[in-house]
C-alpha cells in the first residue's frame, strides 16, 4: 500500500469525512462486485455494500496494517453478505448457490471441438448466478471465490458438510443448464 493510501487509512481512523469519501470512491466498485455475487439483485448488493462500508468505517481501528487492506475489506464484505443471508433465511423458503465459469463445455459428446466452448459476458454470468437459489449462491461463492473448504462453509452457514457439497453440486448443474440454454439461444439467433 502506498504512503498516500496509508495516509488515507490513518485519516479515516481519525474520522475525517474527506478521507472516508476517497476510500469509498476508490474501493466501492470492487466491493460492490463482491456483494453482487452474493445478492439476488443490484439493489440487494448495494444494501450489502452500504452495510459493509459502515462496518469498515466503524471498525477501521481494528485494521492493524497486517496484510492487505483490500483483503481486510473483502473479508468484511463477505461476512456482511453471510450475515445478510442468515438474517433473511427465516423469510425465505428456498436457498441457492451459484457457480461461475467463463466457458461451458457442451454436453453433446459428438460435437465438433470448436463448438464445445462458448464465451459468456460478465453480465450474463452475473445474471445466471443471481438467478440461482440463495443457498446455492452462498455455497458456490464461498467455495469458488473465497476458497472455503466444505467444513468451513458448513460451520459458517450452520449446515452439514454434506449439505454444502450437495448444494454446490446442484448449483453447478443449474448453472450448466442455464448457460447451455443461453448457448443454444445464441446459436439459434446466429443461424
Amino acid at each position: 500500500m502506498s504512503d498516500v493510501d496509508q495516509k488515507i487509512i490513518e485519516d479515516v481512523k481519525k474520522g475525517k469525512r474527506h478521507a472516508q469519501n476517497m476510500l469509498y470512491k476508490h474501493y466501492a466498485p470492487s466491493m460492490l462486485g463482491i456483494c453482487m455475487r452474493y445478492a439476488k439483485s443490484r439493489d440487494e448488493a448495494e444494501d450489502m455494500a452500504q452495510e459493509g462500508f459502515i462496518k469498515i468505517f466503524t471498525g477501521i481501528s481494528g485494521f492493524r496494517g497486517e496484510g492487505s487492506f483490500e483483503g481486510w475489506m473483502k473479508r468484511i464484505m463477505v461476512n456482511t453478505a453471510i450475515t445478510y443471508y442468515k438474517s433473511n433465511l427465516k423469510h425465505q423458503y428456498h436457498s441457492d448457490v451459484d457457480e461461475i465459469n467463463e466457458t461451458l463445455v457442451n454436453e453433446d459428446e459428438d460435437a465438433d471441438e470448436d463448438d464445445d466452448v462458448v464465451n459468456f459476458s460478465k453480465a450474463q454470468l452475473m445474471s445466471v448466478i443471481q438467478g440461482l437459489p440463495e443457498g446455492y449462491r452462498m455455497v458456490f461463492n464461498l467455495y469458488v471465490f473465497e476458497q472455503y473448504a466444505h467444513k468451513d462453509i458448513a460451520d459458517t452457514l450452520g449446515i452439514s458438510v454434506n449439505t454444502s457439497k450437495s448444494q454446490l453440486s446442484k448449483a453447478r448443474r443449474m448453472l450448466v443448464s442455464r448457460l447451455s440454454q443461453i448457448s443454444r439461444n445464441k446459436k439459434i439467433a446466429i443461424a
